[in-house]
């Protein structure tokens, strides 16, 4: 039976969609709004021009702006392949003409679908799953946002008093970051001692109160000259230890949520028991491979998506040249990459393949590289038998007569 190919543009506001037959005949052009009536009513019309046949429909987005649209065909029981973005811009470079509109996009990616094979198809994920990436991405612009802060709350500090930004690391001392809110100049530090503010630091919660109030005094008996500007940039100080403080808490609740939501998922306790993923690489990594590994066909698919496999770059007599892959799932590789660096510090195991590579003569990033690819291995084996990592017990040694 012949088969129809629609190509959707996806956008945040508007989609177009051009439908082709097997010759790549156009059969309908259409910009509509991204609305549940209109495409409902594209869907409905596209149907009626298939007549019977097969429609396979493919986007350029497989989340964001295209979540509407891919929801409404699968529960259309329709068919949706993914055609990443970079695909269609590098294949609109065979196409005639120099002009870029949305309905030659939506008509180069309904071709490509109609003429490429093994598309990435698109499936309807768990609930769990999308409040994963939800969550996770939340997890990491707040992570981001709390960088920021610090940053920016040294360097005001720096501005005015450069012996408190000098005592503390910000980012390992909570503690540090609440005497911030109340204290921020030398003078007020001094005149309020170190008796008072050890009280008060202890009244909210502080670990170590003690080394902190100490830590403080001395600064300010390093600095007696008053800055010009120190008032603004105090209570600028104050204000941005406040958004830390805020911004730790609502990691702390977010990691909370993926933790809990985490605990009835089937790989949950395989990828925690593997050396290097905690509960938050774990979410990430889950979400990433959309929660199972039925789209992964071998360790091999699965380290080629992830971007820890290196691919040839031969060329008439030149051969055995590797390269690292362009396309890839970068999410997936920050996972991977994260644990298998902290692997190579606190499991033996990887810490001698890691030193191994090292010895070879590769840096720290190519031998971080290499172990997350055979950790790949492993992390397939054990999600497919349904096991967790155990460590290798050492081999006994015999008893000398």
């Amino acid at each position: 039976m012949a088969e129809l190919w629609a190509g959707i543009d996806a956008g945040k506001t508007h989609h177009h969609c051009v439908l082709i037959d097997q010759e790549g005949a156009r059969l309908l052009s259409r910009r509509l709004a991204n609305t549940e009536e209109e495409i409902l009513t594209l869907i409905a019309d596209v149907l009626d021009l298939a007549a019977g046949r097969e429609v396979h429909w493919a986007t350029d987005l497989n989340q964001g702006g295209a979540a509407l649209l891919i929801s409404a065909l699968l529960a259309h029981t329709q068919t949706v392949f993914y055609i990443p973005g970079r695909v269609v811009h590098h294949a609109a470079r065979t196409y005639s003409g120099e002009g870029k509109t949305d309905a030659k996009d939506a008509a180069i990616i309904a071709d490509q679908a109609r003429m490429r094979h093994g598309l990435q198809q698109v499936r309807a994920m768990d609930e769990t799953i999308v409040e994963l990436r939800l969550l996770t991405a939340r997890r990491t612009d707040l992570v981001h946002d709390r960088t920021r802060s610090f940053n920016r709350l040294r360097a005001t500090l720096l501005e005015y008093f450069p012996a408190l930004e000098a005592a503390f690391d910000f980012s390992q001392r909570k503690g540090a970051v609440i005497l911030l809110t109340k204290y921020q100049t030398a003078e007020r530090i001094r005149r309020a001692g170190r008796a008072r503010i050890e009280a008060w630091l202890r009244k909210q919660g502080c670990s170590r109160p003690d080394k902190i109030a100490e830590a403080a005094v001395a600064a300010a008996e390093q600095q007696s000259t008053t800055v010009v500007g120190h008032t603004a940039a105090a209570a600028l100080v104050a204000r941005i230890a406040g958004d830390v403080l805020s911004q730790i808490e609502q990691i702390t609740e977010v990691e909370t949520e993926i933790k809990t939501r985490l605990q009835g998922h089937a790989h949950f306790e395989i990828l925690t028991s593997v050396p290097g993923f905690g509960p938050q690489l774990a979410a990430e990594f889950i979400a990433a491979i959309g929660g199972s590994m039925d789209r992964f066909a071998s360790a091999d698919h699965l380290a080629g998506i992830a971007g820890v496999a290196p691919v040839p770059r031969d060329s008439g007599k030149v051969s055995g040249n590797l390269r690292r892959p362009k396309r890839y799932d970068r999410r997936l590789l920050r996972v991977c990459f994260l644990a298998a660096q902290s692997a190579a510090r606190y499991c033996p195991e990887s810490r001698t393949y890691y030193e191994r590579k090292r010895a070879e003569g590769k840096n720290h990033k190519q031998a971080v590289l290499a172990l997350a690819r055979r950790r790949i291995n492993v992390i397939w084996a054990l999600l497919r038998d349904g096991t967790t990592f155990h460590h290798r017990k050492p081999e006994a040694v015999p008893l000398a007569a």
